[in-house]
C-alpha cells in the first residue's frame, strides 16, 4: 500500500462496505466527525450520510467491485450479513489496497450454547471460506477466515458483536418495545426485574471498530456490554418513559411466560429466561475488549435517542426490516390473552 495521498493528507481514509443501514451508517458517520475520508460502497438504493464519497456495486454481482478499482484505503470495515462470498471476494480485491479489514462478525459464531461467562475461546462452529451461504453462525466464522486467509492474522480484525440497539436499528427489536410502551395500557412485561442484559449501542460499536482499526488490532473481540449494563426492569421503564406512556407494567415470571406460549427473544424482544440462553445471550466474559477501549453509553440516552429516530425521521411507525421473515415482537391478542391469565392466577 502507498502512503496516504488524499487531498487531506492527514485524514484516515475509511471505506465502509455498506454505510446506510444501522451499523454500517453509524460507521461512516463516525469516521465523518473524525474528518476522515470517508468512501461508501452499497447498491445505492438508499441514502449514504452527507459527506461521504458514495460507490455503487452489488456485491452479489459479477463486476459488483468495479467501483473500487484503483482506490486505497487505511481501514475497511465490513458489515455484510449474510454467505461468505461477498467478503471473501472483497477482501481478496482489497488486501493489497487497504491497510487493514474489519469484519463485523456475531456472537453467534460460538457454537450453541455459548457457556455462560466465556469470552473469545469459547468453542467456534465450523467454517469454510469458499462456501455457499448456509446459515448464519457458519456463514459469519467462514467470511472471518476468508479475511484472515486474504489479510493475514495481523491485518484482520473481528468485532464478534451481541444484541445491536440504537438509532436506525434495522431488526426492531427496541423500537417494538418503544411503539408497544406508546399504545399504553397493559403491558407484559417478562421478568425477573433485576435479569442482567447485555447489549451494544451502534455508535459505541462504531467508535470502537475505528479506534481499533487505528490503534492497529487484530484478532477477535466480543463486542456486546458487560452484563448488567441494564436489567429488564431499568430496560422497559426507561421506555416507558421515554414514550411519555400511560403504560402499566405487569410482571411475569419465566414459567409463566414459557406456559403462555411465548418465544422468548422474537416475540418478548432482547428477553432470554434465567438459564441456558440468558447465559449464552447476556453475560459474555468482555475484559479484553473494555482494556481494547469499548465505552458503553447509558441505557436511557440509547433508549432516548432511538425515539427520537423513530418517533420523528423514521414516521412514528416500524420500518421494513432488513430481513422481514425475523419479524419480532408479541402479537396484541396472544399478550392480551397471556395477561388474561395473570389475573385470574392473581385472583
Amino acid at each position: 500500500m502507498t502512503a496516504n495521498t488524499s487531498a487531506n493528507a492527514s485524514a484516515t481514509r475509511l471505506l465502509v462496505l455498506g454505510g446506510t443501514e444501522f451499523v454500517g451508517r453509524a460507521t461512516a458517520e463516525a469516521g465523518l466527525a473524525r474528518g476522515w475520508d470517508v468512501t461508501v460502497l452499497n447498491r445505492g438504493t438508499k441514502p449514504a450520510p452527507e459527506g461521504v464519497r458514495a460507490l455503487v456495486g452489488d456485491r452479489t454481482a459479477p463486476g459488483g467491485l468495479a467501483a473500487l478499482e484503483g482506490g486505497e484505503w487505511d481501514l475497511v470495515v465490513d458489515t455484510w450479513p449474510r454467505g461468505p462470498r461477498p467478503v471473501r471476494d472483497a477482501a481478496e480485491a482489497l488486501k493489497e489496497r487497504a491497510g487493514r479489514y474489519v469484519y463485523v462478525s456475531t456472537c453467534s459464531v460460538y457454537t450453541w450454547p455459548r457457556p455462560a461467562g466465556t469470552g473469545t475461546e469459547a468453542p467456534l462452529v465450523e467454517g469454510d471460506p469458499d462456501a455457499e451461504e448456509r446459515d448464519y453462525p457458519r456463514d459469519k466464522r467462514s467470511a472471518e477466515l476468508a479475511v484472515a486467509r486474504a489479510f493475514g492474522e495481523d491485518r484482520a480484525l473481528f468485532a464478534r458483536a451481541g444484541l445491536i440497539l440504537g438509532p436506525h436499528e434495522n431488526i426492531g427489536r427496541l423500537p417494538w418495545w418503544l411503539l408497544r410502551m406508546r399504545r399504553g395500557g397493559e403491558v407484559l412485561a417478562p421478568g425477573p426485574r433485576e435479569l442482567p442484559l447485555a447489549y451494544i449501542d451502534a455508535r459505541d460499536l462504531a467508535a470502537w471498530l475505528l479506534d481499533a482499526g487505528t490503534a492497529g488490532r487484530s484478532g477477535a473481540f466480543d463486542l456486546v456490554s458487560p452484563s448488567g449494563h441494564t436489567t429488564m426492569g431499568e430496560f422497559l421503564e426507561t421506555c416507558r418513559a421515554v414514550t411519555g406512556s400511560d403504560a402499566v407494567l405487569r410482571w411475569a415470571a419465566p414459567e409463566q411466560v414459557e406456559t403462555a406460549g411465548i418465544a422468548p427473544w422474537t416475540e418478548l424482544p432482547v428477553w432470554c429466561p434465567p438459564g441456558e440462553m440468558h447465559g449464552a445471550m447476556h453475560t459474555a466474559d468482555v475484559t479484553a475488549t473494555l482494556e481494547a477501549g469499548l465505552r458503553c453509553r447509558p441505557v436511557a440516552e440509547t433508549v432516548a435517542d432511538t425515539w427520537a429516530w423513530l418517533s420523528g425521521e423514521a414516521g412514528g411507525t416500524l420500518p421494513p426490516w432488513t430481513n422481514p421473515k425475523a419479524a419480532v415482537g408479541l402479537d396484541a391478542e396472544k399478550e392480551a390473552t397471556a395477561l388474561a391469565a395473570l389475573g385470574e392466577r392473581e385472583g
